[in-house]
């Protein structure tokens, strides 16, 4: 079995790809829409990290949370705090569970959690 592909909801194109690929650095892979007019649903992957974002209704449901591991919390905190962001500025957090992580919020409420076991 392979690891899951999340669906996380989307409501606008342009802010999606701002923070998806602009922010955290990942690349797009494929885009799909069933004609011009149709809403977006399209494939971003960094590293062995792959999500679907989708402006699709009833495909997912804003304020999702996902887990994901990292090598290396320090360089992804380099990284995307290098690339910057105008309304994030997150920190390295321990956790009373054993991890490092990095916490932040997409334009559609989803969170995501990039962490590194301690």
């Amino acid at each position: 079995m392979n690891a899951p592909i999340p669906i996380l909801r989307s409501f606008s194109e342009a802010e999606a790809k701002a923070f998806y690929v602009d922010y955290l650095g990942f690349e797009i892979t494929f885009e799909h829409r069933f004609d011009a007019a149709a809403p977006l649903y399209f494939e971003v992957r960094r590293g062995a990290c792959v999500l679907h974002i989708s402006e699709h209704h009833g495909d997912a449901a804003p304020g999702a949370a996902l887990r994901i591991e990292v090598d290396d919390i320090e360089a992804f905190h380099a990284d995307i705090t290098a690339r910057g962001h105008k309304r994030l500025r997150p920190g390295i957090n321990e956790t009373g569970i054993g991890f490092r992580e990095v916490s932040v919020v997409d334009p559609f409420y989803n969170r995501l959690i990039f962490c590194q076991r301690m």
